[in-house]
Order: structure tokens, then sequence, then C-alpha cells
């Protein structure tokens, strides 16, 4: 009932003031209103505009709608405030088409629900007239009513209360169209709802054409008409079977009808290429739809007319085609796709092979989407031809010094292309003649040659395995350095000028560098007077001479190998020693010197001395490239070693008796060594101990001894202060007799071995002993102590 009044109320005070656009109120709320227009062709886009009547130069609200709509709404009013609505046609450029206004007023403001206590009224409502409406209360909710006569003499009692129960509120609808069929509704659940009933409208239809009753709070609409307006209200049912309020009309559109591309062909525009789209039009409900056409190669277009060109495009391109259709309530699936080819590209990299003498091939890039070519020969005394082919080249007769211009175009089913490159060609100059290379150094060549017809430049080229080594210059000479060595190159003079280029067929030739300088050279000891030298093979045939040169002389050997033995050299001599390699292609460079240096020389005389029994002197003669010593002398007893400086030398630690073994190293500054031998010694017979001096009858003395071996005689001496004795022992006695020995005397009592030769040991120790007398004889013999040899 409320919405009813709501409606008749405002009925009654609309008054259409219609310009060129016919404007109505559809229907209205306290916030908002709304408006239905009649269409304007052309129309872009329709503005509304809400103002105050009693302020109209302060618009409180405005929106904006597309093309399509003849329907909308607009917010944020202030309620029960009478307005001036105005409608505004905009085209594309947003001028003013048409425009409509009409005058109506904001529904009152909603009253605060009316709350009930069994024991007193919560509020009171004031009629004029029976019956009365009683509004803003809350829905499905149970009211006592109760009813008092008012007069100037004041108000009666209260009628009996009587119950009455309102009924659920209206369902907030709304709408979207997800296919061009179809629509979808929904809703949030009413409380205390156990149905929902829905009628769908189609727009300036008459009749209800689908009514729909459902416990669920969505409802999807298909079979729909494409591109159509279709409005749509509802309401709940409660538990007890009673209908409840009407919601609002809503509207809503479905998605147009998928395009059908016509026809897609090139077109030109301002020296522009493009592609013309065109595909049959549907006027639709509503009249001109929004067309979007697009390319795989992101060009797109818009039209609400039945064409449009995707602009610019290039040559050679490959696009597919396809055009969607859009409505207010969305765009349409896209139309099946068409696959167009542009064009074709012109030929690029033009370029001429003069593949043998007298022959041309001009070649080009292939280009895409072409059925064939066509190309234009232009010789400079004004011949022509040209040479229909589908392969990416064209041959031709040429000769040196000839200038051509040449030009390809491309064929396809969508045309020819534009004009491509203009190639200007000048045939090659003429190859040299009286080639000759001069290896002027181990890393340079110098090439000479006879001036070439046509030429302007020569490029001098010399290629090995690993390097290319160039040499511009526009004389007939050319010195190409830093060659690698041993290295086979192939020269090529090639002629060039600025027009044609280089001539690359010409003929090569070949030379050979000098062999390479032998690396890391190595020097080895043999023996004391000779080296091997060796070095890192670089050279693939090669001949080498060793040369050592020194204060001693120069020694000298050949190989074709990679080592050499230099023999005779003297001890204790210095050499600078250097490798040199010789091939067919001439002499290589020297190696880097290595310094030899052979062992010192050994002493030409040494002489053993001994001192002691237990010690001995070794001296040596000079020795030319000796700095130290070092002596050594061995025995199956043990051994003795000293190194020094000088030309002898003071060995401890000797046996008596023993045979020896000398053996001397010479060292030189460097450290080198040399080895020497010389005769062996023998040590000198021991010295005997345990000597005793015994007294015996007839004034005689017995000397008695421990000896160190049966094998030598010992002589005994006994010197006193007055008399000299002496007596000798055959080998393996170990005493002799001293007769008319002179008493009362101090003796010096020595006893030696005596060597092969007879000679006496000269370091045996001297005993001390008293003969006292006893009368005419002997008397006590005393020990008196033992000194060393002086």
């Amino acid at each position: 009932m409320k919405w009813a009044a709501i409606f008749v109320l405002l009925s009654i005070c609309s008054q259409a003031a219609a310009q060129d656009i016919e404007v109505s109120v559809f229907s209205a709320t306290s916030k908002s209103v709304i408006l239905r227009w009649t269409r304007v062709y052309g129309a872009s886009s329709y503005k509304v505009i809400a103002a105050p009547q009693n302020s109209p130069g302060n618009p409180v609200g405005y929106a904006v709608f597309g093309p399509h709509r003849v329907m909308g709404t607009i917010n944020s009013l202030s309620p029960n405030i009478m307005y001036t609505f105005t409608v505004a046609a905009l085209d594309n450029a947003q001028e003013i088409l048409n425009i409509g206004t009409i005058d109506s007023s904001s529904a009152p403001e909603v009253m605060d629900p009316l709350l009930t206590n069994p024991n007193r009224f919560i509020r009171e409502n004031i009629v004029s007239s029976s019956p009365a409406e009683i509004e803003s209360l809350d829905p499905y909710t149970e009211y006592s009513l109760s009813i008092m006569s008012v007069n100037s003499g004041g108000q009666g009692q209260p009628s009996s209360p009587v119950t009455a129960k309102t009924v659920l509120p209206p369902p907030q609808l709304s709408a979207s169209s997800p296919s061009n069929n179809s629509i979808t509704v929904s809703w949030a659940p009413v409380a205390n709802a156990v149905q929902y009933s829905f009628s769908l409208y189609k727009f300036a239809w008459n009749t209800t054409i689908i009514t729909h009753n459902t416990s669920n709070t969505n409802w999807i609409v298909s079979g729909l008409d494409m591109g159509s307006v279709y409005v749509i209200k509802g309401f709940a049912w409660d538990p007890e079977g009673r209908k409840g309020e009407d919601s609002l009309y809503i509207d809503q559109m479905t998605r147009p009808a998928v395009p059908s591309i016509a026809n897609v062909s090139m077109v030109m525009n301002n020296g522009l290429a493009g592609i013309s789209v065109s595909w049959e039009r549907d006027e639709g409900f509503f009249g001109s739809l929004q067309y979007h056409v697009m390319s795989d190669q992101n060009l797109t277009c818009n039209s609400t007319s039945s064409s449009c060109t995707l602009s610019p495009v290039g040559c050679g391109e490959v696009h597919t085609v396809r055009v969607s259709t859009s409505d207010e309530a969305g765009p349409s699936d896209p139309s099946g796709p068409v696959v167009f080819i542009t064009f074709p590209c012109p030929p690029q990299s033009l370029a001429v092979v003069e593949s043998t003498e007298g022959s041309c091939t001009l070649t080009w890039d292939t280009v895409t989407h072409v059925n064939s070519y066509t190309a234009f020969i232009k010789r400079g005394d004004g011949a022509e031809e040209s040479c229909n082919t589908t392969s990416r080249s064209c041959t031709y007769n040429c000769t040196c010094g000839h200038t051509y211009l040449m030009s390809v175009m491309a064929f396809n089913q969508a045309g020819s292309s534009p004009e491509g490159q203009v190639l200007n060609y000048t045939t090659l100059s003429c190859c040299p003649e009286g080639v000759s290379i001069y290896a002027v150094s181990t890393d340079t060549f110098e090439i000479t040659w006879t001036v070439s017809r046509g030429a302007e430049l020569y490029q001098t080229r010399a290629a090995d395995s690993s390097e290319v080594i160039l040499c511009n210059d526009t004389a007939p000479v050319c010195a190409l350095s830093d060659l690698s060595c041993d290295s086979s190159y192939s020269v090529v003079v090639t002629p060039c000028n600025d027009i044609s280029g280089c001539n690359r067929a010409c003929k090569a030739h070949t030379q050979i560098t000098a062999p390479c300088m032998p690396m890391n050279l190595m020097l080895t000891q043999r023996n004391s007077s000779c080296f091997s030298v060796s070095w890192t093979p670089n050279n693939r045939l090669a001949n080498y001479t060793v040369t050592a040169s020194g204060d001693d002389g120069t020694r000298t050997c050949n190989t074709d190998g990679n080592s050499c033995d230099i023999t005779d050299l003297p001890c204790g001599s210095n050499f600078e020693v250097s490798v040199i390699a010789t091939s067919p292609a001439g002499l290589g460079l020297p190696s880097y010197s290595e310094l030899l240096e052979t062992g010192p020389c050994c002493p030409v005389d040494q002489v053993v001395d001994q001192v002691t029994q237990a010690m001995s002197n070794v001296s040596w003669s000079p020795a030319k490239g000796a700095h130290t010593f070092i002596t050594s002398i061995t025995s199956t007893r043990g051994h003795a070693r000293c190194h020094t400086m000088d030309s002898h030398c003071l060995m401890g630690c000797i046996t008596c008796g023993t045979n020896y073994t000398v053996t001397m190293e010479a060292i030189s500054h460097s450290g080198r060594r040399s080895n020497c031998s010389y005769e062996g010694f023998s040590s000198s017979a021991c010295c005997p101990s345990g000597v005793r001096l015994y007294g015996m009858a007839h004034s005689s003395l017995r000397v008695h001894w421990r000896g160190a071996g049966s094998s030598h005689s010992y002589v005994t001496e006994l010197v006193g202060s007055r008399n000299n004795y002496t007596c000798t022992a055959s080998p393996g006695e170990s005493s002799c007799d001293v007769p008319n020995i002179q008493c009362g005397d101090v003796y010096t009592v020595v006893v030696a071995p005596l060597s092969p030769e007879g000679s006496k040991v000269l370091f045996c120790a001297q005993r001390i002993y008293s003969v006292s007398c006893a009368g005419s004889n002997l008397g006590t013999v005393i020990y008196r102590g033992k000194r060393s040899v002086d």
C-alpha cells in the first residue's frame, strides 16, 4: 500500500515539460528518482541533472548513461523536495543534440518505526478520515491499533484495540546479462520469506512475458532476445501465504548478437595503408550498436556503422581479424576469425655476386607471403632486361667495369610490393698480376704487384690457421708485419673500389715465414765435459744449431730434433748457450741465452800427513773454478770430513793402522760440484800400550808392552841425562832388554812401532822412570809419569 500511495502521489505531482526529448518519472524514493526518456538518433551518451526548484543554479546530482539506455536512476536526493530534472543527449564531441526537462518531487522521508508496548501507546497519527494509512512501520511485525476521536473539546477514549501485521519488505534486486540471450537476477534473502515471485517484461511491451516462483535467491532467465531491454519486479511470500511488498522495477539489457564479417580488403588513406573490415549491421532494439574490430597485431578500431579501418598496417603482415559488438549489458562474443595477408614487403639486401668471370647473380632476401618476383636490370648504356622468378636470385651476363641499376618487386594476392631498394652496382676490378712475395725479416713480408684496372684500393690479406693480417693501400706494394713464425700464409691481393667493393675471387699465393725462436732452453749435465741442450719443439720442419761461447772458445752442435749434446767442455769454465733454427724459409731468431757452467777442476796434487796417531793433515794444489772443498777420508772403521775454502784441512778421528780412501768435492761459487778421487793412505801403526820397565840382573832393564799387532817391529829408546839406550824387538815380540844401564838417573822411555820402510812412529807417548842404585847394581825402578810427544 505504501508504494502504491507513493506512485499515485508522484503521478499527481508530475508535470511533463518535454521539449525534443520526452521525459517521465518511472518511480521515486526519498533519496532517488528513476527517469525514462525517448531515444535520440546519433546520441553517444545521455546526461541527467537534478536541481532544486528553489535553487535551479545549484545542481545536487547528475549521472551519465550510454547511447543505448532510455532509463536511468539519479541518486543523492533529499526527501520531499521538488526538483527540476534535465536530460541532455550528447554526441561524440560532447555537444548537446537535444534536451528535455520534467519537474517532480522526491518521496517523503520515511517515518520512524512504530514501536508497540502492550501497556501504552508509543506513537499517535492524526488522520482526517476513514480509512487511514499508517506508514513507516517495521515489516512483518504485529501491531496493536486503537482509534480516538478528537475535536475542539478534546479527545475521546480510545477504541478497543485490534491487531494487524505488516507484510514482508520487497527483495532488493540486481541483474546482469552473462550472454546475448539470458539475464541473471539475484537478491539478498528476505527474512521470513518462504517463496519469491517475479515478473519479467520486455521494454515497450504491455504484457508480462515470463513469471517465475522460486525459493532460491537467484533466477537465470534464458531464451531472451539479443540486444533487448527487460524490466523486472518481484515480491516475497510470508509463511501465512501473504504477498509482500513489490520491489522497485529494474531494467537489464541482454548482450548483442555476434556480428558476421562480410569483407576484408586493403585500402589507402592519406598515404597510409589500412585493412578495411565490413560486417552485416544489426540496428538492435535501440538502434546503432558499438562495434569493435581487433587484429592479433594489436590494431583496433571502433564504429557504430557497418565498417571501420585498421590502420596503419605494413607490408607482409598476417592479421587475424575479429569483430565484436557491445551494448549496455556488455560485449558480444567475437566473430569467427578471418586471416588477411597484406601486400608483400619490397625485397631487401639486394646484392650482386660475380660467381664466374662475365656472370653476375643478383640476390635478395626472401620475402614472406610472396608468390613471385620480378627483377629489373638496366645497364649504364641504356639496355634493359628483366627476370621473372619464384626464387630469390637472378643471373645475367656482366663484365668488369660496367655499372648496373637493379631493383626487385614482389607480388602476392593483395598486390605488389612498394618501391624498394635500387642497387647501383659496378662490376669488380680485375685481379692484379705479377704478385711477388719477399721475406724482408723474420716476421715481415713485402708484397708487390702490377696495377689492376678499376682498382682504387688494394687489400692485402695474409691468413694462416689462427690469424689474419690485413694491409690496405692505394699503391701496388704492401708490407705485412707481425706475422707468426713457422707458419704457412695464404696471401691474397684483392682490388677494391668505392662502388663495387672488393674482388674476392683473386688467386691466393702461399709463403712460409722463418722458423720460430726456440723456447724453454734446458741444460742437463751428462758428465763433467758434456751438457745436453734441449728446447720446446715449436717448428714443423727446421734444423737447429746450438752455440756455446765463452772464454775458453766456442762449441757447437747441430740437430733436426729438439736436443743436442755439447762435448769437450773444460772444467771450471762458463759459457753462454743459445739455439737458432733454420728452414727453407730462412733463418729464425736465436733463442734467449742460458749460462752454462762446467764443474770446477779437481786439484792435481793432494798430500796426507799424519800429525798424531788420531789426526792427519790433508793438503792440495789450487783448482780452477773451485771456491770451496769438501775432503773425506773413509775406512771400514769410520770416516772423517771437512769443508773449507783453504787448500788444506786437518782431519781428526783417525784410527791407527788403518787403510783410508781419500775423496774430494770441488764446489764452484754457484754450487756446481766436481767429485775428485785420490790414492788412499794408511795410517801409522798403533803405539803400544801397557809399557812397563823392570830391573834385571847384571844392570839390565827389560821394557815390556802390549802390541797392537804382530806385523810390526818396535824400537825402544831410553833417554837419560848422561846416556841414551835403544833396543829393537822383532815382529811378534812384546819386550826387549837393555843391558848396562847407568843407575841413579831418570829416563824417558818411548816404545814406537816401525814402518815397513823402517821409520819410527814419532807420536807415541813418553814415560818417565827413575832407576836407583843398590850398591853397584840397579836399585828400584820407579814410574814417574807419562808425557805426550812435543
